[in-house]
């Protein structure tokens, strides 16, 4: 009896399925293969264990599951133990992408939505009409001259002006400045060992730029505030020829020309030739109407 023979295959011509192939590797770099192996062996063994006690014949031994052993030969002996050192990382990107196609990053794919009369530099039409309504009165007056009579006629015309649409008043910003309320106390320097008097005065919500204690003798000017709106800055003039206290100096080598001065601290400055003392006590801080918007623009 002739055996008919098939086609012969060849391992090395085989071709697996590129998703298979993905898979293994897969599993492999993150070490899953035995896992997957017991779950499979556990599968198996299910119906095996839930029908044990049944009374029908035992079954046939299920068939053991075939292990995938890399690097093992065709026609190799089954108790032979093949070890296949581990390389553990990741694969190529050109291989686990090359199922991908490649985009542009910086082409536009999506678009905002479209809204009418909202371009950028665009007006915006507004349409509002205006009622003008003029009222005239006469008032005749009579004069009299002895025996003639003069009468004369005054008319007055009234116009009131609407605008319609419920449209409201011009709008208007109130701007705000930081003002101070400052203790100046005038310490006139010893004559003929006689004690010298002092002479305080208080002034409220004074305003940047403002010298102090005047135009005549500017021994600081009040800039403005720091940081934080918490304390004043003021500039000190150059006939200053020394200064005491605890203000923080923010410019200024040989001589400080701008301190900041927290409130409550008083600060006394030397001026002029004469020695003339000046203590200058901040009070206060506090933000103050400086004006609108309408009267800036005048």
């Amino acid at each position: 009896m002739k055996r008919l023979k098939g086609p012969e295959l060849k391992l090395s011509e085989l071709k697996v399925p590129p998703f298979l192939t993905d898979l293994y590797w897969d599993l492999r770099d993150r070490r899953l293969l035995p896992l997957v192996a017991l779950v499979v062996v556990a599968i198996a063994a299910v119906p095996f264990l839930l029908g044990g006690g049944s009374d029908e014949g035992s079954s046939p031994p299920a068939a053991p599951p075939v292990a995938a052993i890399s690097g093992a030969a065709a026609g190799s002996d089954a108790s032979r133990l093949t070890v296949v050192q581990a390389k553990p990382g990741l694969r190529d990107y050109r291989k686990r992408l090359a199922g991908r196609k490649p985009t542009d990053p910086f082409e536009q794919r999506y678009t905002a939505p479209q809204v009418k009369d909202a371009e950028l530099g665009g007006e915006l039409e507004s349409t509002s009409s205006t009622d003008t309504t003029t009222s005239t009165s006469t008032t005749e007056v009579t004069e009299t001259n002895g025996s003639s009579k003069e009468t004369t006629k005054i008319t007055t015309e009234t116009t009131d002006e609407s605008k319609g649409g419920g449209a409201s008043p011009e709008s208007q910003l109130t701007l705000f400045a930081f003002a101070i309320d400052v203790k100046i106390t005038r310490i006139e320097g010893r004559k003929n060992g006689s004690k010298p008097k002092p002479d305080s005065s208080t002034r409220h919500r004074v305003m940047p730029t403002t010298p102090l204690p005047g135009e005549k003798a500017p021994v600081v000017t009040y800039m403005g505030v720091g940081k934080g709106a918490q304390k004043a800055l003021l500039m000190v003039s150059n006939n200053v020829k020394s200064i005491f206290g605890d203000a923080k100096c923010l410019s200024g080598t040989d001589t400080c020309q701008l301190l900041e001065v927290e409130p409550g601290f008083p600060e006394t400055f030397v001026y002029g030739d004469n020695g003339v003392r000046y203590k200058i006590n901040v009070l206060d801080i506090e933000a103050v109407p400086a004006g609108d918007t309408r009267s800036s623009q005048k």
